[in-house]
This record gives structure tokens, sequence and C-alpha cells, in this order.
């Protein structure tokens, strides 16, 4: 009779060639389909001088491709045990960012090596999921001590986050930590709390705003407030999804982006761009794409049984989630205008960066759970 072989036994001798071979290949289909499109999309968007960026994007998508598979062969067993050295290494990151990091548009977010710039708080995603992944079943926050140090850590990453300021990476940041508690078995009454206790803070959190944070919520709430101003990203990016009707403009012929009404088109509002050119009909694909990708993961997480593995896969996938809505709604005025990027999809070295480490660790826990036969 055939006998499983033992997971663990079998991981360990496996070699990068027969991990490949094991990989979820329909995650891996999806996020190449996204981000040959997206390469396309921010080809568009720089059309008639700006070109730059889309080859740009397919040179990061190498970095991105190696660090992939250089995060399978490492495996998620390691990233797990190197959890916290790999967390703190993260905060001084950050804090040589507000340091001597690169300041623009307000902000000081990056620093560079040379021709390399690379923002920290992308990295910070990855870094969060695995050290909430073993601290909080290190320590079961099943009692206020534990859920507390586990609110501690996020806290200390979103903190130097928020002095950049970075806003949106922020609320990712806490989004990401409330579905790992959830996902770690935290009470109910707990969990309540934090939403309660959130809603309750907003008031204070108001005063701490930059007065352009500001502006991006009252305008959200009416962007003819300001529809010269603070109001015109979002008023030109409703302009260019609505007038891409059932089936779009066709590529190259979106006005908004072609005629530099629209700001940002290859990173905050790239959505918009391939909404205006595809149509209805193009997003709802695009969506489709991201919520098979999104399933994968799910499904990598539910198939391991190691409650590490269950809590980290789950917040990378909180956080991506968190991504495509947010960057979505945004360019519908559904939500208040951030610097977020669309995963696989926005122009950003950075971001695909930290994409391409994040679907890497995925994988590498789906083909850990893969449980083979012996003849």
């Amino acid at each position: 009779m055939n006998a499983p072989v033992s997971t663990r036994s079998f991981t360990e001798h496996l070699t990068l060639k027969e991990r490949l071979r094991l990989l979820d290949k329909g995650a891996l289909a999806a996020a190449i389909i996204l981000f040959a499109t997206g390469v396309v999309a921010i080809y568009s968007a720089g059309y008639g001088g700006r070109e730059l960026f889309a080859y740009k994007q397919i040179l990061w998508g190498g970095v991105a491709a190696c660090a992939y598979v250089g995060t399978i062969w490492i495996g998620h067993e390691r990233v797990l045990r190197y959890a916290y050295p790999l967390f703190w290494f993260v905060l001084l990151l950050l804090l040589v960012v507000l340091l001597v990091g690169i300041e623009a548009k307000g902000a000081q977010r990056w620093i560079s090596f040379g021709f390399f710039r690379l923002q920290p708080s992308d990295v910070g995603k990855i870094a969060l999921s695995a050290v909430l992944g073993k601290h909080l079943c290190r320590y079961p926050p099943k009692n206020l001590k534990n859920l507390c140090s586990g609110i501690a850590l996020a806290g200390l990453l979103g903190g130097l986050v928020f002095l950049q300021p970075d806003l949106g990476s922020v609320v990712v940041y806490a989004f990401m930590t409330f579905v790992a508690l959830f996902l770690a078995g935290t009470p109910g009454k707990y969990l309540g709390a934090l939403i309660g206790g959130g809603m309750a803070l907003l008031p204070l959190g108001w005063t701490f705003l930059k007065e352009y944070q500001k502006n991006r919520i009252l305008v959200f709430l009416d962007p003819y407030v300001d529809p010269l101003g603070a109001g015109y990203n979002v008023i030109q990016s409703r302009i260019a999804v609505g007038a891409g009707g059932l089936f779009g403009k066709g590529y190259l012929q979106g006005s908004q982006s072609k005629l530099r009404f629209l700001p940002e088109p290859h990173t905050d509002f790239i959505f918009s761009v391939f909404a205006e050119e595809t149509g209805f009909v193009g997003a709802v694909i695009l969506l489709a794409l991201f919520g098979f990708l999104l399933w994968r993961i799910a499904v990598a997480g539910a198939r391991s049984k190691d409650l590490r593995c269950k809590v980290m896969v789950g917040t990378l996938a909180a956080g991506i989630w968190f991504h495509v809505f947010q960057c979505v709604a945004m360019s519908m005025g559904l939500m208040p205008v951030k610097g977020i990027p669309l995963p696989l999809f926005s122009y950003g070295g950075s971001s695909l960066l930290g994409q391409g480490i994040a679907l890497g660790l995925v994988q590498s826990v789906f083909i850990h759970s893969t449980r083979p036969y012996e003849e």
C-alpha cells in the first residue's frame, strides 16, 4: 500500500528545480498575466514621451522574478525562523529613511543605493507578515498581554512609516495586523474593542494629519470643493473611468492620459488609464484576475497544517487585497486618494520587489503542503 511521506523530510531534500516543478501554476500564470498587462498599460500611460517607465518596469520585473525564485529556494521555513531579525532589520531601514532618506512630494520614503532606490515600507509588509505569523503563534492573542505585544510590534513599523509620512501604508499595516489577529484566534470581544477604539480615535487622528492629507479626505466627500486643486485628481480619474464605456476607447486612445489631464497615470491612477482604454469589460477581466490570484493564495494558506504559515499567508493576502480595493475604489472616487500602487500592475520597483518576495513565500508554503506518495 502506498504510504504518505513526511512533508518535512520531503521538502527539506528538494532541489530548486524540483520545487519549481511543484509550483501552483495557476497563481504563477495569473501573476505573469497581471504583470505583462501592467507593462502594456504603463507604456500607454507614458505614450508620447514617457515610455521609459515601461522599459524600467520590465527590468524591475526581472529583479522581482529573481527575488521570487530566490524566496522559493530559501523557503518560508527560514524566513519564519529569522522573522525577528528580519523585522528589526526593516525597522533599522525605516530609521535610516527618516535620517538620510530621499524626499519627494513632501514625503521622505526612499533610500538610495546608487541607481537603486528602495522604499522600505514595501519590504516592511513582508517583515510584518512573517513576524506576526511567528509571534502570534508563539504567544497566542487569547489574553490582553499577548494581544498588546502583537499590536506593539505592528505599531513600531506603523509609527516609523507614519513619520515619513505615508498614511496609505499605515492603513495597509493596520488592516494586515487585524487580519493576522483574527487568523491567530483572537477572541471576538478583543477584535470588537479594537474596531470600536479605532473608530473612537478617528477625531484625534484628524489633528495629526498634514494639510494635504486632510484635503484628500475633504475632496473625497466632495471633489468640487477644490476642483482645480486637491479635487482635480479625483475628478479627472472619474472622467477617465466613465469615458471607457462598455468596451473602451482602444489601446493608446485614452484622451485623459494622452492629453496629460490624468495625474500620475503610470502609478496611482493606472487603473483609470486601463479602464478608459478597455472599458467595463476590460476592468472586470482585470479584477477577475486579481480575484483568481487571491483565491490561489488563500488555497495555499488553507492547505498548510502550520498555523504560522496560515497567519503569514493570510496577512500577505490581506495586504494585496487592500491594495487592489483601495487603488480601484480611489480611481472611481469611492475612497480617498492615497499613494497605493495596484499590485503587479502599477509602475514601481520597490513595490514589485516586495510582491515578488510575497508571492515566493506563498508558493513556498504551497510546495511545503504538497503530500507526495511513494510507489
